[in-house]
């Protein structure tokens, strides 16, 4: 006997949805709590709420960056600001005698080099040709030039500065005064490492709770310590990586470390030859240590803060952007602030998900587009753009259901565009109606007040250096915004947000360490050469290759995009090739002739694919070994470089894929190699839409599923339930349809 279901509406009633108000919008929170049927109202940097909003009868957020609250006392202890290690332009010698002007191309209203504390002790001079840190007696700082001098220089050679530097202006204030056009002060940062400052910021925090009697949520922006955000001297972005840990260093911070781990870090285990340490650099052990020394602090000055807020009665929130270096959310000590909930940026399923997936009591999802000028301009399109955000974002809602929605910004933008606010009301209404299809009766023994979709049959584990401590993050550079040299390894995330799998993220040292996981599972391994994605010197290590090796020949999957496992090591590039079946030339085999292979499309990883896939921007010169992998499609000027393939490797199965920008065909096609390489397309059809922008989504313990038109255009589909039963819908542009079943039959 099949599954009997029935479409069903789904009343989710109101709340759940935070409105940006401010002062001045009295008449318009009234219409907007009917049109939206928000419970909440919340002030953003740059407007407040007056009284007669903060007694409407909302929960009543309040938004309070600590570091840049009291500027005047920061004004008064200019030694207690935060710092920042920066490096200065690439200087060539062409004479024994050098100048390097440090402040070459940085903002001057930013930053100020600190020659407060010792420049030998805390700067670094480096000769980049060589490698090779210059002894502090080599070079000196002249006060007067506000130049470094070299003495000595190699002729020929080229030579970097890092320095410490004051942070003058806080950059998300900063930010503000170019994107908002304020006009009041610059704010400056002060740093809690300083007791002191710490002090001042407790007494600050407990001021500012009695002043506000109304605010029941307090939502930290975020805590203490910035993402690197370095502006260039005409005030325009020069720097950014959302999960830097540059500005959290200073001459203090340095001191306390070598005290604490018995080893002083020199400024280039920060400065990292000016890459920073961004998320594609593989990790060195003393960033990693730095890491865990900034993280393990700040959650100790927070966990006082929160301390704070509880005992005046009112909730913790944390805004996972901003100032949020230390407090990561799947790190080991974030538990440990005691938060109540988390607000993030949700632009796509993987930033959304990141926030979704955070082991917190409630989440809660700021979308795109911010009520700011840059947008909410003429010629714009808000409501194009909140449409666009809410697609993507709700396939990852549906995997991870949230308690909360809601929006940042100005009020009084929004208000101009009639059809945002129309938008918004109907995504208000969506959102609810997923919160309230799958909330449980009650909360499950893990705390969970959501029910679990149906996930395949295995387990998929995307590898990497990073694992479950950056889980959503490990290939984003900056947040939501890929760059063109990994918007297609984002695009394999993308597609996972959002799909029904059960996923693991695991670090190359974790396999070291404890292994792989139990069978059947399947690994995903995609990235540029070097990087922390692809893993890089990680492989100098034969037991991580032979690991992997032996884990698939026993019947485990491997999915490899881009450049995965690449390090030329004894006469091989992809470290990985005999499983994957392919290799890359990179000019050194020349001496070698193979005829690469025809493709044989056909398979069931490209059933159904279009003649020309969207596979990202191509890695040239990939091969299939000669007795390796079926090359599916292929690319390049010859058509010889193979974008798609599948190979066999004992008991296990493996795809190689050149890359994997997200869209429906890519997601789809994922999938398919998933299934097949995990060995199960036997299961592929359960639970599944025939068209690829139709996906289903299951909820066993509540006896519900949805079917969700991903398209901004009506589609016409079969689906294929859990037991086999196919039913036959059509759904209006980005419609999700709500089915009840008797889960006969299913698994």
């Amino acid at each position: 006997m099949g599954i009997g279901y029935k479409r069903i509406e789904i009343d989710g009633g109101t709340g759940g949805v935070t409105l940006p108000a401010q002062a001045g919008m009295e008449k318009e929170v009234l219409e907007l709590a009917e049109r939206w049927g928000i419970d909440a109202v919340r002030d953003s940097d740059g407007t407040r709420l007056s009284p007669e909003i903060a007694y409407m009868g909302f929960t009543v957020y309040s938004t309070l960056c600590l570091v840049r609250e009291d500027n005047e006392w920061a004004k008064a202890h200019r030694g207690f600001l935060q710092q920042a290690y920066l490096i200065s332009d690439r200087v060539s010698a062409l004479g024994p005698r050098l100048e390097i002007d440090p402040m070459a191309r940085y903002y001057a209203e930013q930053f100020a080099p600190d020659d407060r504390h010792d420049p030998g002790r805390y700067w670094e001079v480096y000769d980049r040709s060589a490698g090779e840190s210059l002894p502090p007696s080599a070079w000196t700082w002249d006060r007067a030039t506000r130049r470094i001098v070299v003495e000595g220089a190699v002729p020929g050679h080229v030579y970097t500065a890092s320095f410490l530097a004051d942070q003058l202006w806080e950059p998300v204030s900063m930010y503000n005064h170019i994107t908002n056009a304020w006009t009041e002060e610059h704010r400056m940062p002060l740093d809690p490492r300083h007791p002191e400052a710490r002090a001042r910021l407790l007494e600050v925090l407990r001021e500012w709770l009695a002043e506000r009697p109304s605010t029941g949520v307090v939502r930290f922006t975020t805590f203490f310590y910035n993402f690197d955000l370095a502006y260039d001297e005409r005030g325009k972005e020069r720097r950014v990586d959302w999960f830097g840990y540059g500005f959290c260093a200073s001459a203090l911070a340095m001191d306390e470390f070598e005290r604490e781990r018995g080893y002083r870090l020199s400024p280039e285990d920060l400065i990292d030859q000016g890459y920073g340490n961004n998320p594609a650099r593989l990790p060195s052990k003393a960033f990693l240590d730095w890491m865990d020394f900034i993280q393990r602090f700040v959650a100790l000055f927070a966990r006082e803060c929160v301390d704070l807020v509880h005992a005046a009665g009112k909730k913790a929130y944390m805004f996972l952007g901003d100032h949020w270096a230390g407090t990561e959310p799947y790190g080991p000590y974030f538990g440990s602030i005691g938060l109540d909930g988390v607000v993030g940026a949700g632009a796509d399923a993987v930033t959304t998900r990141m926030i979704a997936d955070i082991p917190v009591r409630e989440t809660e999802a700021r979308f795109y587009p911010y009520l700011f000028p840059d947008v909410f301009r003429e010629g714009g399109d808000p409501a194009g753009e909140a449409r666009r955000v809410w697609a993507r974002s709700r396939r990852a809602i549906l995997r991870s259901p949230m308690d909360r929605m809601g929006y940042g910004g100005y009020l009084s933008l929004a208000c101009r565009f009639p059809a945002f606010v129309a938008e918004v009301e109907g995504i208000c209404r969506r959102f609810r109606e997923i919160r309230a299809a799958t909330s449980l009766a009650e909360p499950g023994l893990d705390g969970r007040r959501f029910a679990s979709p149906w996930v395949a049959p295995f387990k998929v584990c995307v590898l990497n250096a990073w694992g479950e401590t950056r889980r959503w993050m490990g290939h984003q550079v900056a947040h939501s915004l890929p760059n063109r040299r990994c918007h297609a390894y984002l695009g394999f995330l993308e597609a996972l947000a959002g799909q029904a799998f059960d996923l693991e993220f695991l670090s190359f040292d974790q396999v070291l360490r404890e292994g792989l996981p139990r069978l059947p599972a399947v690994l995903v391994l995609a990235g540029d050469a070097g990087t922390a994605w692809s893993g890089g010197e990680a492989w100098e290590n034969p037991r991580l290759a032979a690991a992997i090796r032996l884990w698939v020949a026993r019947g485990g999957g491997l999915i490899g995009i881009g450049e995965p496992s690449a390090r030329e090591r004894q006469g091989a590039y992809f470290q990985l090739r005999d499983i994957l079946g392919v290799e890359r030339e990179m000019g050194l085999g020349l001496n070698w002739r193979e005829r690469p292979p025809a493709p044989r499309p056909g398979h069931f990883v490209d059933a159904g694919l279009s003649e020309r896939p969207d596979l990202g921007e191509g890695i040239s010169q990939v091969r299939a070994l000669p007795s390796g992998a079926r090359v599916l499609r292929a690319s390049g000027p010859g058509g010889e470089d193979a974008c798609l393939a599948v190979n066999r490797f004992g008991s296990g199965r493996a795809a190689y894929v050149a890359g994997l920008p997200y869209s429906h065909e890519n997601a789809r096609l994922l999938e398919r190699a998933l299934y097949w390489a995990a060995g199960a397309e036997a299961a592929f059809e359960t639970w599944r839409a025939q068209d690829p922008r139709v996906e289903l989504h299951a909820y066993p313990s509540v006896g519900r599923f949805a079917a969700v038109n991903c398209a901004d255009e009506p589609v016409s589909t079969n689906l294929t339930l859990g037991d086999g039963t196919r039913i036959a819908v059509e759904l209006a542009s980005l419609e999700c349809a709500w089915f009840e079943y008797d889960g006969g039959g299913a698994p």
